[in-house]
């Protein structure tokens, strides 16, 4: 792998994980696109510690009071325990169950899906199509939705859950979340926040467990670089871009570059 696969593949990461679009599956379909050879998974996930450390670098502040409230309300009654402490704990409960789905489905994603294009872009183009009518399905159902500091247990538990879906490449775990919460009843910028944090103990696990295939080279290092200023921007951008405006973007980007892919692989 080239310094330019390598910082292309890191802008290709930064922008995928947090724009609900899918990095995992953009890490396949981008080197495909182009003929380059795939890079490992080692790699994708080495990526993923860069934007692991955009989140950490944005949201610190938001971490640390919550992992401080959950403190906290370790010697407090249940009247008097703050709100941010509940959601830490309802931050790593909701973390559970695609730490099991990943846990499980490592070896069967690594040999088989991450070799079927067709599949990836197929994934990819279904949760564009669900991502844009949940989004607009909700603007309609929900009167008054659910915000960041109102999210309960039960929600943090179904997001955690649709999580899970995003250990196969093209659901996207931002998408699967984002969709999840949005059919629940939660704000589109909480449920992005929330997302965002969610992200914070599932790469760091995953980079735990894949650290020890990973060769520590300059191509390596110019990629996580990339994909953490990559990530900076993208967060802010996103952050900024959804309170005026909603997913279908995204949505459509999705069954666009599907079209693009199943092109390639039936024409080229």
């Amino acid at each position: 792998m080239s310094i330019i696969h390598s910082i292309i593949l890191g802008i290709v990461q930064g922008i995928g994980e947090f724009l609900p679009i899918s990095s995992s599956a953009h890490l396949i379909l981008v080197p495909f696109l182009l003929g380059w050879n795939s890079s490992s998974m080692a790699f994708d996930v080495a990526l993923h510690f860069g934007t692991l450390m955009a989140v950490l670098v944005i949201f610190f502040k938001s971490w640390w009071d919550l992992f401080i409230g959950a403190i906290k309300n370790l010697n407090r009654s249940k009247r008097r325990k703050t709100k941010e402490g509940k959601l830490f704990w309802y931050l790593i409960i909701a973390t559970i169950p695609a730490a099991l789905s990943g846990f499980l489905l490592d070896d069967i994603v690594e040999d088989f899906f991450r070799n079927q294009i067709w599949l990836i872009a197929l994934f990819l183009a279904i949760m564009g199509v669900l991502i844009y009518a949940g989004d607009k399905w909700a603007e309609k159902h929900y009167k008054r939705e659910t915000s960041f500091d109102d999210i309960t247990l039960k929600q943090a538990l179904i997001v955690g859950i649709s999580q899970a879906f995003a250990v196969l490449p093209g659901f996207s775990r931002s998408g699967t979340t984002i969709l999840a919460g949005r059919l629940i009843g939660i704000e589109k910028e909480a449920i992005t926040k929330f997302t965002f944090l969610l992200s914070v103990p599932i790469i760091a696990g995953a980079t735990i467990l894949k650290v020890k295939d990973l060769e520590l080279t300059k191509e390596v290092i110019i990629g996580v670089v990339t994909s953490f200023i990559v990530g900076v921007i993208c967060i802010k951008f996103l952050l900024k871009y959804i309170k005026k405006h909603d997913f279908s973007i995204f949505a459509f980007y999705r069954v666009i570059m599907a079209i693009i892919v199943y092109i390639k692989l039936i024409w080229f």
